[in-house]
């Protein structure tokens, strides 16, 4: 987005375009908020909780992304997306418990 006052701004901000550290950056902040709340509810192992998270963040995604507009192949796309980023991410948590539980068996 051109916005004529970015050019008075500091730093980062008087940039259009974000930087690829700031896309990174906010990918990772993704990545931690999604393992950790998996984390979390993978800790209950709930198989119907998790079932109930991941189809309202699949729902979600659909009202997200309504506004935009988006071809059929691009629904798609962003459905098998999330489907992917949210198996990696309960993976990523179930390894991250798995872990910290090995870790503290260790240490008790």
């Amino acid at each position: 987005m051109l916005i004529m006052d970015r050019d008075c701004k500091r730093g980062g901000e008087r940039f259009a375009i974000p930087t690829q550290g700031e896309i990174q950056g906010k990918l990772v902040v993704l990545e931690v908020v999604a393992i950790t709340c998996l984390k979390s509810l993978l800790s209950s192992k709930s198989a119907a909780e998790i079932a109930r998270l991941k189809e309202g963040i699949f729902l979600s995604m659909k009202e997200q992304c309504a506004p935009f507009g988006l071809s059929p192949e691009d629904e798609i796309a962003v459905d098998e997306y999330a489907r992917e980023f949210f198996d990696a991410a309960k993976e990523a948590a179930a390894k991250s418990l798995e872990a910290s539980v090995t870790g503290a068996s260790h240490r008790g």
